[in-house]
């Protein structure tokens, strides 16, 4: 991540896809047309792989009513496939020159998210994370390999830069041995002091100089990602519905919790897509902010599927947790999911109390819904949709008005 005083770099153009090897240096921040590339979508997709295991094993963990274990290993899972996603994102904003050896370390990390993915599983029901830690280490290893061969293009407070990082992260995945050695009940804190290290490498890393990445681009990144999520998101609790109907015949019990699912999924999207964010990542202290963040946006969107699969199950008595449990699994994600968008992104473009207490309002609306039975998700998805109608209405009268204040003004 970088600061928008950072210089166009010599390499300001667009790679050229697949040649066999060339200098990785920074790529110009204003570099024009700049978008996601192929590679990058293909790999969103592969790490989605593994966010779906974490999904499925939450799933379990809640129906099962084993909701201190499920959330504990969902975030510290959930963590390791976010962390090294972003790392990767910012990187490539940065330094991606999309030639041969490029191209094959990124497919190492994605060989990396796909071993983790296989120890989710196992990592949910015996809390052994052996194939969580060695599919992190693939992924993380291949990245301080990325950073090592940007050093060796690099000069000056640039390469100290790209060492730092390579050091850093080397040093944390280390660190994160302390899972598979650790007794069990000390796990919790070695996931809270190695995240702590992880979130404090760029910051360590950066805080003599900043690296390049472009705004818009890394801005597109994240919302594809999201939009990956929330994907999923659908994927899961039409999965569960359909499951619900062909084995248990209950499509009446099962249309509210379908409806008030789509209703929050698609409100999802359009509150986060309401504005374009890019304009406001112009400094590391805004985009550190809004990029670590995302773990929350993330996390949260991912587990509303899990909590709509939870609520189907719940309904059709294969989940051995009560109705408010169920019904908490869906809102609590939704709230927290619209606090956190609303904290980096809608507050920053919104005029006026009106407007900046939408968001907040229908979260504890949300909340509320809990309480409603076997109507709370539908509940919930209205709530939804009325705040994305009330914010559409608000952020209409506000541009009219100052649109007639614009006509009304005398010309100079």
């Amino acid at each position: 991540m970088t600061s928008s005083s950072t210089p166009p770099a010599a390499h300001s153009g667009p790679p050229t896809a697949g040649r066999p090897l060339r200098r990785l240096t920074a790529r110009g921040r204003r570099e024009a047309h700049r978008v996601a590339s192929p590679l990058e979508l293909f790999f969103d997709l592969c790490f989605v792989v593994a966010i779906a295991q974490a999904g499925a094993q939450l799933v379990h963990a809640l129906a099962e009513n084993h909701v201190g274990d499920g959330i504990m290993d969902y975030a510290m899972v959930f963590f390791a496939i976010w962390w090294a996603w972003m790392n990767f994102t910012w990187f490539a904003s940065a330094y991606d020159n999309d030639d041969v050896l490029y191209r094959v370390v990124t497919l190492v990390q994605i060989s990396g998210v796909l071993v983790l993915a296989a120890g989710v599983s196992r990592a949910f029901e015996d809390h052994d994370f052996v194939a969580v830690w060695l599919g992190y280490a693939i992924m993380r290893t291949a990245m301080a390999a990325q950073w090592l061969r940007a050093a060796g293009s690099a000069r000056g407070v640039e390469r100290t830069v790209a060492v730092r990082y390579a050091v850093g992260v080397l040093l944390c995945q280390v660190g994160w041995l302390g899972l598979l050695f650790f007794p069990e009940g000390g796990r919790p804190w070695v996931f809270l002091v190695m995240a702590i290290a992880e979130l404090c490498v760029p910051v360590l890393a950066e805080r003599s100089a900043t690296t390049a990445w472009h705004p818009h681009h890394i801005a597109e990144r994240y919302g594809l990602f999201t939009i990956i999520v929330l994907g999923e998101t659908v994927a899961a609790a039409t999965v569960a519905v359909k499951t619900g109907v062909e084995e248990h015949d209950a499509l009446a019990d099962l249309v509210p919790i379908a409806t008030g699912g789509l209703l929050i999924v698609f409100s999802a999207w359009w509150i986060y897509f309401a504005v374009p964010i890019h304009g406001h990542l112009r400094s590391n202290r805004q985009a550190f902010l809004w990029g670590y963040g995302h773990y929350l946006i993330f996390a949260s969107a991912a587990a509303i599927g899990a909590g709509l699969e939870v609520a189907v199950e719940q309904t059709v008595g294969k989940a051995h947790i009560s109705a408010l449990a169920a019904s908490a699994a869906v809102t609590l994600p939704t709230a927290l999911y619209l606090l956190t968008v609303w904290a980096l992104h809608s507050r920053h473009f919104k005029a006026g109390i009106a407007q900046q207490v939408v968001l907040p309002a229908t979260a504890l609306a949300v909340i509320c819904c809990t309480f409603l039975g076997d109507w709370a998700v539908l509940a919930a998805g209205l709530v939804s949709a009325l705040a994305v109608a009330a914010g559409t209405t608000l952020t209409a009268r506000t541009a009219a008005r100052d649109d007639a204040a614009r006509a009304a003004a005398p010309v100079a």
